[in-house]
């Protein structure tokens, strides 16, 4: 968010919408509630994806990260302390956070909203992981403060979900997404460009797909192998290519173009431990990446959404195509 106050950029960023939603600064607290995933305890698969280290992206899972209430409590006092942080949204980050018991996730939940700081919820899961009486508890607490539900999906396409060991289906993400919707819950979807083997034609029709199905927010981030996963054996065996730098900064502005300009770009890259990363090494930080792509933008003079029409003209057209 820091970095996009920093910078005017070519689309909807999250710094901007939390501007647009309250009268004060509001920060994003990442928190580790102490959940698995089914993908890891054997319920839907063992060994969890192929790419997967918490360790790599979310701080609270490196090191004895401490109870939620310290967790909130150091957080708070980093952005106070360091941006002059006001209010604040507990973003539930670390593997699967609505895997659990009603009654465990409404007692998480409540724990949280007890401190008076927070004024919003931000529940990361997997689209197989939101049953009806998950998304009833989430819409009860969409009633009274500010919930995104976000959703990992990765890839819309089937080979690629295998060969990541999601152990769930673009069908699933589909159904999750409108179920979500029906209950009026606002979806930020979670994209990877560069999966093994998806070429660039293959990730825009995600854009696409994703652009027809209405979701609100959008975090993107380019694949990066991490130590001690199977993605990492992968690579070391040369069959794992990762992008350049210009070229994700190319596909990023490619898959903005084709996302709806009322989409909330919640990321453009991950923020990653280097010393938990195997490759790439760009050499960049998270500012400098930001601000390569709004050039990009400014060089094609394109911006988020030019596109989407374009996109929906060639899926009419195939449709038509087809039917006759």
């Amino acid at each position: 968010m820091v970095a996009e106050a920093l910078v005017k950029v070519p689309f909807y960023s999250g710094g901007r919408y939390l501007r647009e939603q309250f009268p004060f600064r509001v920060f994003k607290i990442a928190i580790d509630a102490g959940f698995t995933c089914p993908n890891r305890d054997g319920r839907v698969g063992y060994g969890g994806c192929t790419y997967c280290s918490n360790t790599s992206f979310s701080p609270n899972s490196r090191d004895d990260h401490g109870t939620l209430l310290q967790q909130i409590g150091d957080g708070m006092q980093f952005y106070r302390e360091r941006l002059q942080g006001e209010k604040f949204i507990v973003y539930f980050q670390a593997y699967t956070n609505t895997y659990g018991s009603v009654e465990r996730l409404r007692e998480l939940y409540d724990g949280v909203m007890g401190f008076p700081d927070v004024v919003g919820l931000s529940i990361g899961t997997r689209p197989d992981c939101v049953p009806d009486p998950v998304l009833d508890l989430l819409a009860e607490y969409a009633k009274r403060t500010h919930v995104w539900l976000e959703l990992g999906l990765e890839s819309s396409h089937a080979p690629t979900l295998r060969r990541l060991n999601r152990r769930h289906t673009y069908a699933q993400f589909v159904d999750a997404v409108q179920r979500a919707q029906d209950r009026a819950l606002t979806v930020c979807a979670h994209v990877i460009l560069g999966l093994p083997m998806e070429s660039h034609a293959m990730m825009l029709q995600t854009a696409n797909r994703l652009a027809r199905l209405n979701t609100k927010g959008l975090k993107l981030h380019h694949l990066y192998v991490a130590k001690g996963t199977r993605l990492e054996r992968q690579y070391s065996q040369g069959n794992v290519r990762v992008l350049t730098l210009r070229e994700y900064v190319g596909l990023a502005c490619d898959f903005l173009e084709r996302t709806p300009p009322d989409v909330v770009v919640q990321r453009l890259t991950g923020e990653v431990a280097e010393p938990h990363v195997v490759a790439p090494h760009w050499g960049v930080t998270k500012l400098q990446v930001l601000h390569l792509i709004c050039e990009e933008f400014r060089r094609r003079g394109t911006r988020q959404g030019s596109r989407v029409e374009e996109a929906n003209s060639r899926q009419q057209s195939a449709f038509s195509r087809d039917a006759q």
